[in-house]
Parts: structure tokens; C-alpha cells; sequence
């Protein structure tokens, strides 16, 4: 435990110092953690440097200086588009997890001890020197005594223990920062950090990862052209992953033109398109990383599919959602796209529901009636998030990995072949999307799960009433009453009464001067209380109480 505490503030230090250095700074001091470097404030060594840049550029310094933990948290957060600014997101992407191999003997020593056995017994051959060097593991080329050429994904050793101490800094922060900072509770800085944490913690066990590579392998079989490589158990556990080395051209090289010269790019970016297509609108569940580096391209334009560390999955109310988003924007209803967004976010309670619409309208009229032959898929995903960010909308984690997906797809897909149309390739799947929602047997899955949760609420009904009571009866029924756009109506209100007052003040003088005119007009002498002169002093008063009346309502601005 004490050995732990040492760790953990070690880190910290590091931590604040490498705000401190990158001009993030008053990060630490709001924070209350400048104890923790008192030099840090007497340093000026890159204060200009830091100054230039602009805060996105800094944050990603701060993140690959502190290293894998702090880089695959950026690189999660970069698909957050409705949690993170569009800078700052742009800086993200950029990160890089790139990091020096670690040695072949310490490889060895993780294999034997996951795999239970000497690595001569296990393998015919085992490289030493890596085919990829990552934050997390490095893969080698083997071949297993039958014959069989694999890829070994080996985890850096000590690495989960690194993760681990990082992750509860990491979280330790953003409960501290939601106490002090107002933005941050507002934003829900703890939830998201856990957040990203889980993501995190699921790219360590590599028999996820494995398990994700046969799922898609399953469901991709029915196609010859998708190739997922075979996954070996018998050579797997948490942190060893074994799997079918494919050898072919990388679509980053294609891209390049430093090989694949002459591959087909066209029917290469109609079966990629395809395939992403496939997995998102009718598998539901599909690659979240698909960016050139993990697509090796095979002879015959068969695309073959690597690191299946991070997925997407979608559930049919998802789909649901996304497709009445889709039909909500080609058809100009603002009612169904506001439906579609509240269905799959999260609009905080406080939401200004007239705002989001009128943002709403005004992103249904770019693409309202626009042919899906020059609708840009990416620029409506970013408008789409960019309205979630300003209205702090939150998105499914899956549902935002869509976007990140379908927007790195499109990218490919015009860096391949610019005069390729994503609209002959998307469309059957929209029209297959369309049946699917109008079939029979879906729309009563539909209601049969609605009615089976209005069942459950139904069901709990009667323990739900005897708690109400049980409170009632013990005096501890608190009410809150929230009303949508209350401080408007609020100020409506003080308004008419105010103007009420007013004129209910102007019939007092009224009144009462008539009845002092009358009065003094009846004795036909002026109208005086032992020998004082009541009507000039009663308009006096009068006068002077509606004046200063007028004159407060009027400072305060709510006549």
C-alpha cells in the first residue's frame, strides 16, 4: 500500500509538472496542486514556446509527454466530437503512440510465463526482432509447429500496473476538478473520465480483442472479399493474442504510392465503403478504428481487417434512432430530428429546448432536400456533434464511434478514389434500412419490447406506491417542481404585476383626490383637517409615493 501512495505521488508530480512546463499551469493552480511542484512556478524555460501555441496544441503535448496512458485517453476522447471543442478534438487525432520495443528476452519471459511453457516448445520459429512496436504491445512474427505463419501480440510488461496508477490519478483529478470548478461539474468531468477509463481497460485484455476478431470474422464469412484473420487460443490468454499473419499491401502504402502499384483503388473503396456499410446498418456492430494502418490490401482487391482492439456495437433502437435522424433531415422535419437527437443523447435538464430547436432548423435547412449524390457524410456528422457540444448533449460512446468511423471511411474512401460516389453504395443500404423499419415482424419487436418495459413499470408499481407512502407517513416527501423556461416566466409575471400596481396605486389617487375635491366643493371652501390643508398634502404624498413606486420599478427593469 505504501509502495503504492510513493507511486501514485511520484506520478502526480510528474503530472503537474508537465502542465506546468506546457503552460497549462493554471490548471494546477485551480486545481489547489501547486504544492506538489513548488519550482514549477519559478521555471520559465518554454513558458514562450508554450505561449504560441494554441491550448489544443498544448494539451496534446501534455498528453504524449505523460505518456501510453495519457495518450490512449486523447486518442479515446478524439471520438467524443459532443463532449470535446473541434480544436481541440483536431489536435487529438494527431496523437501518436509510437514508442521504443521492449526487449526480445523480456517478450520471451511474458509468453512463457502466459503460455506455460518454453518458447522453443511452442513455436517452430519466434522473431526477435518486432513487427510493430506500440504503447500498450508489440507483435512478432512466428510459426507454430504446424506449419502456420502468426502474429504474436505480446503486452508490455508492467504496463496494466502503469494503466492502472494513471487511471486513478486520472480519475482522482476529475473528482477534484468537478469540487472546485464549476465548468466541470457542469460537464460531468468524473463520468467521463470513468468513461474512458472502461474504454481503456478493455484494450488491455487481449482476449476481448480476440473474442471481437471472431465475431466479425463470423459475420463477414458470407464474403469472400473481407478477410478477418483466425484467432488461435491454444496460443492466446489476457495478455498474449495469437493470431493469422496475413501479408499483403497496407492501405496506408496504397495510399502512399509506395506500393500496391497496380491494385484497382476504385473497386478497393467500393468494397471498403461496402463493408463499413454492412457492418454499421445491418450487422450493428462493427470496426471503430478503421484508419489505413489496420487494412492490408490482398491480390484480387480483397480487403483483410487487423486490431480489432476497439468496436462499435448498435442496437436496433439505435439503428432506430439513426435512421429516423437520416429520414428527419432529407425531409425537413424538425419534429423528427429533435425526436431522433433526445432518443439517442442525453439533453441535460436544463437544456434551452427553443435554442436546440432553432439550431435544429437551421441544420435542416442545409440538408434539406440536398441529393444524397452530394451530400458530404462527414460535414453532417461534425454539424450534428457540433450542436450535441453547444447544447452539452451526450451521445452513446457507441454512437459517437459511428461517426468517428463513417468519417475515417470517407476520408479513405476520396483519398482512393476521388471521383468515387458514396451515395451508389449507400443508398441500397438506406432503402434496405427503410424496409427494415417497415417490416411486420420489426415493428411488433418494436412495441413488444415497449410493452414489455411499461409491463416492468407496471409491475413495480405497487412497491413503488407503498415506499411513497411509507415516506409521506414518515414527513420526509420532498417536492421539486421544475418548469421549462421559469426565470422567463418568472420575469413575465413581475412584469404584470408591476404594471398592476401601478395602476391600481393611480385609482387610489384617483379615488381619494375625487373624494377630497368633492368634499371641499360641498362646504364651498377649501377642504382643511383642524386648519391643515388635506388636499394639497394628499396630493403631495401621492404624487411623491407613485414617483418613487415608478422609479423602482423602473431600476429594475421589470416594468
Amino acid at each position: 500500500m505504501i509502495g503504492r501512495r510513493v507511486r501514485q505521488l511520484s506520478r502526480y508530480r510528474e503530472v503537474v509538472g508537465a502542465f506546468a512546463r506546457n503552460g497549462l499551469g493554471f490548471v494546477v493552480h485551480d486545481l489547489g496542486l501547486s504544492e506538489l511542484m513548488p519550482l514549477a512556478r519559478k521555471r520559465s524555460s518554454g513558458k514562450e514556446a508554450s505561449s504560441r501555441r494554441t491550448l489544443g496544441q498544448r494539451i496534446r503535448i501534455v498528453l504524449e509527454e505523460l505518456g501510453p496512458t495519457f495518450v490512449k485517453v486523447g486518442q479515446i476522447a478524439s471520438t467524443r466530437p459532443d463532449l470535446i471543442p473541434r480544436d481541440i478534438i483536431r489536435e487529438l487525432e494527431l496523437l501518436q503512440d509510437r514508442v521504443p520495443p521492449f526487449s526480445f528476452e523480456q517478450a520471451r519471459s511474458i509468453v512463457e510465463g502466459e503460455l506455460g511453457a518454453p518458447l522453443n516448445s511452442l513455436f517452430a520459429q519466434f522473431d526477435e526482432e518486432p513487427l510493430a512496436s506500440a504503447s500498450i504491445g508489440q507483435v512478432h512474427y512466428a510459426v507454430l509447429p504446424a506449419g502456420d505463419a502468426v502474429a504474436v501480440k505480446v503486452q508490455r510488461p508492467g504496463i496494466d500496473r502503469v494503466i492502472e496508477t494513471d487511471l486513478e490519478i486520472l480519475r482522482d483529478l476529475a473528482r477534484l476538478a468537478e469540487q472546485r470548478l464549476a465548468w466541470a461539474a457542469k460537464y460531468g468531468l468524473a463520468e467521463m473520465a470513468d468513461e474512458f477509463a472502461k474504454s481503456l481497460q478493455g484494450e488491455l485484455d487481449y482476449s476481448l480483442e480476440g473474442r471481437h476478431a471472431e465475431r466479425m470474422g463470423e459475420a463477414l464469412a458470407y464474403d469472400a472479399n473481407m478477410v478477418v484473420p483466425k484467432v488461435y487460443w491454444d496460443y492466446s490468454t489476457r495478455r498474449v493474442l495469437t493470431s493469422e499473419y496475413i501479408q499483403g499491401v497496407r492501405m496506408n502504402e496504397l495510399l502512399a504510392g509506395s506500393a500496391g502499384a497496380g491494385c484497382d483503388r476504385s473497386a478497393v473503396a467500393k468494397r471498403f465503403a461496402g463493408s463499413i456499410l454492412e457492418q454499421v446498418l445491418v450487422l450493428g456492430f462493427f470496426h471503430g478504428d478503421p484508419h489505413p494502418g489496420n487494412l492490408i490490401i490482398l491480390p484480387g482487391e480483397r480487403i483483410a481487417w487487423l486490431d480489432f482492439g476497439t468496436v462499435g456495437r448498435l442496437t436496433p433502437e439505435t439503428k432506430h434512432h439513426f435512421a429516423t435522424l437520416v429520414i428527419g433531415l432529407q425531409r425537413g422535419s424538425t419534429d423528427l430530428i429533435v425526436k431522433a437527437v433526445s432518443r439517442m443523447g442525453l439533453i441535460p435538464a436544463e437544456a434551452d429546448m427553443a435554442a436546440l430547436r432553432e439550431d435544429v432548423e437551421r441544420l435542416r435547412d442545409k440538408y434539406y432536400r440536398v441529393p444524397w449524390s452530394q451530400l458530404r457524410l462527414g460535414d453532417a456528422i461534425s454539424d450534428l456533434f457540433a450542436v450535441s457540444f453547444r447544447h452539452r448533449i451526450r451521445m452513446p460512446a457507441d454512437l459517437t464511434l459511428l461517426g468517428k468511423t463513417l468519417l475515417t471511411m470517407e476520408g479513405t474512401v476520396q483519398a482512393l478514389d476521388p471521383a468515387f460516389r458514396l451515395f451508389d453504395i449507400a443508398e441500397p443500404f438506406g432503402f434496405r434500412l427503410m424496409l427494415e423499419r417497415l417490416r411486420p415482424r420489426s415493428f411488433l419487436g418494436r412495441i413488444w419490447h415497449e410493452a414489455s418495459e411499461y409491463a416492468g413499470v407496471l409491475a413495480d408499481l405497487p412497491l413503488k406506491a407503498h415506499e411513497l407512502a411509507t415516506t409521506v407517513q414518515k414527513g420526509q416527501l420532498r417536492m421539486e417542481i421544475g418548469v421549462p423556461e421559469l426565470k422567463t416566466l418568472l420575469r413575465t409575471l413581475d412584469r404584470i404585476s408591476n404594471r398592476l400596481s401601478i395602476s391600481v396605486v393611480l385609482l387610489a389617487i384617483s379615488i381619494l383626490m375625487v373624494g377630497l375635491i368633492v368634499g371641499s366643493s360641498a362646504d364651498q371652501a377649501p377642504y382643511a383637517l383642524w386648519n391643515i390643508p388635506a388636499v394639497e398634502i394628499g396630493f403631495g404624498l401621492a404624487a411623491f409615493m407613485f414617483l418613487w413606486l415608478l422609479l423602482s420599478i423602473l431600476k429594475s427593469g421589470r416594468f
